[in-house]
């Protein structure tokens, strides 16, 4: 282990040593330690080989020629090319002004979670007006209700915004040095999308085993819903690996960053390539491990809402109800985790075990229910998805030869916003979700490591403590 550092007075020895392997033991002090380099919870990493093989089966021997049937039927003779274009030209477009957000996110993060939460304000504000206006009775007491919380959440979270700019502040800088990790990103984004491209040809392939129609038109059709639950229960899982990878990633990334600056200093660092091997083999396991957990309940709810019908809404709005709380439990349980696995290489359980270990010691409870800073994202990513539906409809009137025989027809321009918003809202979100990955490494090392912080990064060090002994002064770091 490094040398100890001393940071007002206090001698704290480092816990990120990338040079030696520290025991599995865990630290009296509730500190993380890196862990000995071994494959954890591999059962689970098998399981998702296993998925992943089966839907491949599944796809090349019964899928192919069934999508293609499929697609065959559905091509009714339309021009889509225009369309094609203005994805391709709005996502380019999307990729740069995303870019461009993250010196701005730099510059002025105080303001922008300040416009955030106005914005924020405002919309729920609209919608309450909205419901009223057109009637929606129960509408507008709900949303007058929501409307009055948000603003009691506003002026309560007002005092804590300089602490979550600085936050923002020190994040977005991580990401800037290893801007690698954005890389790696989308290529998991493009990794998911090919995965849906081959659960959806599986899916056509056993079609008839999952949906069985009846001869007779005055009955339902059957439905295998054993079939339909592994389907869904494949297709989540896979999806949520592949989302937690990145996260996990980032996390280790920021983590050398934060511990061992000359490791994590450059695009392609060795503290990028590191995490990214560790995430793809011996972490891989536990990512596979808390996704599995999140999937079984979105398998469960994507069930309940294709059980829907007439005789069991109150039912089924009930049971969705539970799994979307049981749902967010785990994700928000999981987005922690993964930051300690990404760090030192825990198991799954023994990762959140230590999170939620050091946030009850150390009272940062409240921390971590201050969401100010995803609010920023939220708000960005409808900006840039705004810009890119308009310069959609501009392709409209500056390329009208692009929607000869477009199925839209006279709706082109309102088809193409949509398409453009749509792909600028999920291309700059990626980026996003890199940044609050980031943001939430950060808040882990800042009471995992600050004298680490403080001798490596003195400047955002300086103004981080400041801002918390002056919001939270019963409360050292």
């Amino acid at each position: 282990m490094g040398e100890p550092l001393v940071v007002e007075g206090t001698a704290v020895a480092s816990p990120y040593d990338h040079t030696t392997i520290q025991q599995s033991a865990p630290d009296p002090s509730g500190r993380g330690e890196k862990q000995e380099t071994k494959c954890r919870d591999p059962i689970f990493a098998l399981l998702l080989y296993g998925n992943v093989g089966a839907i491949a089966g599944v796809a090349a021997a019964y899928g192919t020629a069934a999508f293609s049937e499929a697609v065959d039927d559905g091509n009714s003779g339309y021009n889509y090319q225009g369309y094609i274009n203005v994805a391709f030209v709005t996502g380019a477009i999307a990729i740069v002004l995303s870019g461009g957000s993250l010196p701005i996110m730099m510059c002025i993060p105080t303001a922008l979670i300040k416009v955030s939460l106005f914005t924020m304000l405002i919309l729920s504000g609209a919608m309450m007006v909205m419901s009223f206006i057109y009637g929606n009775i129960w509408g507008g007491i709900f949303g007058a209700i929501f409307f009055a919380i948000f603003l009691c959440y506003a002026r309560a979270v007002w005092s804590r915004i300089p602490f979550a700019s600085i936050n923002l502040l020190t994040a977005c800088t991580a990401v800037k040095h290893n801007a690698g990790v954005i890389l790696v990103a989308y290529f998991f984004i493009a990794l998911a999308f090919g995965w849906s491209l081959l659960w959806a040809v599986a899916l056509t392939g056993v079609w008839e085993k999952v949906i069985v129609e009846s001869e007779n038109p005055f009955e339902e059709n059957k439905v295998g819903w054993g079939y339909l639950f592994l389907l869904f229960l494949s297709y989540f899982f896979t999806h949520q690996v592949i989302q937690n990878s990145t996260h996990v990633t980032v996390a280790g990334t920021v983590g050398t960053w934060w511990f061992s600056p000359e490791d994590g200093s450059s695009c392609c660092s060795s503290g990028v390539r590191g995490s990214l091997i560790r995430t793809l083999t011996t972490s891989f396991g536990s990512i596979c491990f808390g996704s599995l957990l999140v999937a079984l309940i979105q398998a469960l709810k994507a069930l309940a809402q294709s059980a829907r019908d007439g005789d069991n809404q109150l039912l089924i709005c009930f049971a969705e109800c539970i799994l979307n709380c049981l749902e967010s439990i785990l994700e928000y349980f999981n987005r922690w985790a993964f930051v300690y696995v990404g760090l030192y290489g825990y198991s799954y359980l023994e990762a959140g075990k230590q999170v939620f270990t050091l946030f009850k010691d150390r009272g940062w409870e409240a921390i971590i229910a201050d969401d100010l800073i995803s609010n920023v994202f939220f708000f960005i990513s409808l900006v840039i998805g705004g810009l890119c539906g308009a310069f959609g409809m501009i392709f409209v009137d500056s390329n009208p030869e692009w929607f000869v025989n477009s199925p839209a027809g006279a709706n082109d321009q309102a088809t193409c916003f949509m398409l453009g918003f749509i792909v600028g809202l999920v291309l700059t979100s990626i980026l996003m979700s890199t940044i609050a990955s980031a943001v939430n490494t950060v808040i882990v090392c800042f009471a995992e490591g600050p004298a680490e912080f403080e001798a490596n990064h003195p400047e955002l060090s300086r103004k981080m403590r400041e801002t918390w002994i002056s919001f939270y002064p019963d409360c050292g770091v």
